[in-house]
């Protein structure tokens, strides 16, 4: 485990890319949705799976192992690690709140978690947008040394691993994804609320649209119903490894978060005052990225589709431009 987490350390948990398309694999042009599942196994996938919200249902795609060591093949139901997807739904729930006047988008760090005034830099500067939209400057709390990816301790013990570290650059003037922007926004909902963001999201999230496939930790669920996954240069299978830190520990089927993304684009789930709201904090697609599991959500205006990629594979930066070619050319045989 100590050298399992030395490599999570050095490579970054939830790392997360914004692809272009790799030059050199996948150049014939698309055939079918299944060929190209098919494709991506013969050029160093283990598995994928793939699901397309169109024209009010869901097609459901698999290739590849689910479980590689015991020649499981894959299963297009099974649980995934979706990453950092799940700050889509953190969003959300934040968004609901503001709406509701319990949180405002322009309080300040220093009085919502009054713990971090002086502690981490330019905390009465720091305002709740500028945490859901990355330019607060917080730095990243994952490639502190001290840092433990399954801790069960409190969110407010992983914050203070960034207490005293400069920021990246004043408030809201770059942006910078850092995974320490939602884990903070984590404490702020369960402190405005008072009590589990996780039960939060269940009560005004998942259960209106009908998610009986999501969950929050590894511990809720039934393991042998989760996609094994599996890191280049790394034989065992890393599926049982917990993400507890939220905005990187959620698990769900390709078809759940298919229907929660249609859901938040198209006005099922918000209201019209939390939609225009959302559309002014966050965007309405995103990948995901933990060792052994990577993954993509998006919508594509142009077929009005859903398309949701999961891969329990992970490498590099130039693994990940192969993952969103072959999303690409997924999205090209759906024209």
């Amino acid at each position: 485990m100590k050298h399992l987490n030395k490599i999570i350390k050095l490579s970054g948990v939830f790392l997360v890319l914004i692809g272009i398309s790799c030059q050199k694999d996948f150049q014939l042009r698309p055939s079918s949705t299944q060929d190209e599942l098919d494709n991506a196994i013969d050029h160093g996938i283990d598995g994928i799976i793939i699901a397309v919200n169109q024209d009010n249902e869901t097609k459901l795609y698999s290739a590849g192992w689910n479980d590689r060591k015991n020649k499981v093949p894959s299963n297009p139901n099974s649980l995934f690690k979706i990453a950092s997807i799940s700050k889509l739904y953190i969003a959300t729930a934040a968004v609901q709140l503001i709406a509701s006047n319990q949180l405002d988008l322009n309080d300040r760090l220093s009085v919502m978690i009054p713990e971090t005034n002086g502690k981490i830099e330019n905390a009465d500067k720091i305002t709740l947008k500028m945490l859901l939209q990355h330019r607060s400057g917080i730095p990243e709390y994952i490639y502190n040394p001290a840092f433990i990816v399954d801790t069960e301790e409190s969110y407010m013990s992983t914050i203070s691993l960034i207490y005293g570290e400069s920021s990246l650059f004043k408030p809201n003037k770059k942006y910078s994804y850092s995974n320490t922007n939602y884990l903070i926004i984590a404490e702020i909902i369960e402190r405005a609320i008072g009590y589990s963001h996780h039960d939060y999201i269940d009560e005004n999230i998942l259960n209106p649209l009908n998610l009986k496939n999501t969950y929050h930790l590894y511990s809720q669920v039934d393991t042998n119903k989760v996609m094994s996954g599996y890191l280049k240069g790394y034989d065992h299978d890393l599926k049982s490894i917990e993400h507890t830190r939220p905005g990187g520990s959620m698990i769900a089927t390709a078809s759940d978060v298919s229907s929660f993304l249609r859901a938040l684009i198209d006005g099922t789930l918000l209201s019209n005052e939390e939609q225009k709201l959302y559309s002014q904090v966050y965007k309405y697609e995103h990948t995901g990225w933990i060792h052994g599991y990577t993954s993509i959500a998006r919508y594509n205006s142009d077929i009005d589709a859903v398309i949701v990629q999961f891969t329990n594979t992970s490498d590099n930066e130039l693994f990940w431009l192969k993952l969103e070619n072959i999303y690409d050319r997924i999205v090209k045989t759906l024209y």
